[in-house]
């Protein structure tokens, strides 16, 4: 099994950032997926997470209404669409399934 992140990097507040991931090694549409953030310091926490059709989602307070979450199952991919960014939401993101975790994308946000 491998979860690959992609599309971290550095931004400015207000900016929007899209992270990637892609699965590989397990069937992917028949699992839900999340994105977990941890912060240096600070616990792993939930961001955002969908369920194996796409038609359902679910969101940490803190980013509902600015996170969405996507999928396509064709291409064995999830998406993280991140708008009006925050310096709070600076963080290593992973992409998990069941147990198991990609190896994380870096994103800062700062001036």
């Amino acid at each position: 099994v491998r979860l690959v992140e992609s599309g971290g990097g550095l931004v400015q507040p207000g900016r929007s950032l899209r992270l990637s991931c892609i699965a590989s090694g397990f069937t992917f549409s028949r699992y839900a997926m999340s994105w977990y953030r941890q912060a240096p310091g600070k616990e792993r926490e939930l961001v955002a997470y969908i369920i194996n059709t796409g038609r359902s989602t679910n969101y940490a307070d803190s980013v509902a209404g600015r996170f969405t979450i996507s999928r396509d199952n064709a291409k064995n991919t999830v998406h993280l669409q991140m708008n009006d960014l925050k310096s709070e939401d600076t963080a290593v993101y992973y992409c998990n399934t069941y147990v198991w975790w990609g190896q994380g994308t870096q994103v800062t946000v700062s001036s």
